[in-house]
């Protein structure tokens, strides 16, 4: 297969992506998230991106900033992902690419999945959950039973220690800083996932790869 017909390919794909995206964007009033017991107090100062947010990229000298609010079990989140990691392969070093939890309302594991995510990065694998959790969406999402086993045996593949994981996933400050970002997410006005910010400013998720990428080309250029 040659590169050209696999890249238009892979845009054909993005854009049915994206379209999914667009129909199963979620939106939650704040009576919404009250109810399902999600924090809703936010930041005193809410920011886009912390010292402590995740960084997917860390170039040596970075020209731009996307940071994006997410759920592991959103679809919208799923299908924005491949997008997010052509972006990342092609503007890495220049562009810092943040990830930052948003676990909905109504997603069943939406929560645990952060933690998960969590867990894992206490261990120096927040990437490779990240990756996992996306990967196999598929097939954890949407259910309605915990799926603390199938994350457990993620883990265990990403070859983490599986006493540390598990007292991890249990422990209040992993559930205080998925809560740090929501409160930062809360005070920005994010409602729904996935929510993007570049450098510092909500933009409006691109309906195709070409849109995404036009934001940034015209941002590095000026």
């Amino acid at each position: 297969m040659s590169k050209l017909k696999k890249n238009l390919i892979v845009a054909a794909v993005l854009v049915a992506g994206f379209a999914a995206a667009f129909g199963s964007y979620l939106l939650f009033s704040p009576e919404d998230r009250r109810s399902a017991g999600m924090d809703v107090r936010p930041a005193a100062k809410p920011l886009p991106v912390r010292e402590s947010s995740h960084r997917l990229t860390d170039p040596k000298k970075s020209e731009l900033t996307l940071v994006e609010f997410l759920d592991f079990e959103c679809e919208a989140c799923g299908a924005y992902f491949p997008a997010v990691e052509q972006l990342r392969e092609e503007y890495g070093d220049r562009v810092t690419f943040v990830a930052r939890y948003f676990p909905m309302p109504g997603h069943r594991n939406g929560d645990l999945a952060a933690r998960t995510a969590e867990a894992a990065a206490r261990q120096g694998k927040f990437e490779e959950m990240y990756n996992k959790l996306f990967t196999t969406q598929k097939e954890w999402g949407e259910s309605q039973e915990s799926k603390k086993s199938v994350f457990r045996g993620y883990a265990k593949a990403l070859g983490l220690d599986m006493n540390r994981f598990d007292a991890d996933l249990t422990d209040p400050k992993v559930a205080a800083r998925i809560q740090e970002d929501q409160r930062d997410g809360l005070g920005l006005g994010v409602q729904g996932t996935p929510t993007f910010f570049l450098d510092g400013e909500r933009i409006d998720n691109p309906a195709t790869y070409k849109a995404f990428k036009a934001l940034l080309d015209n941002k590095l250029a000026d």
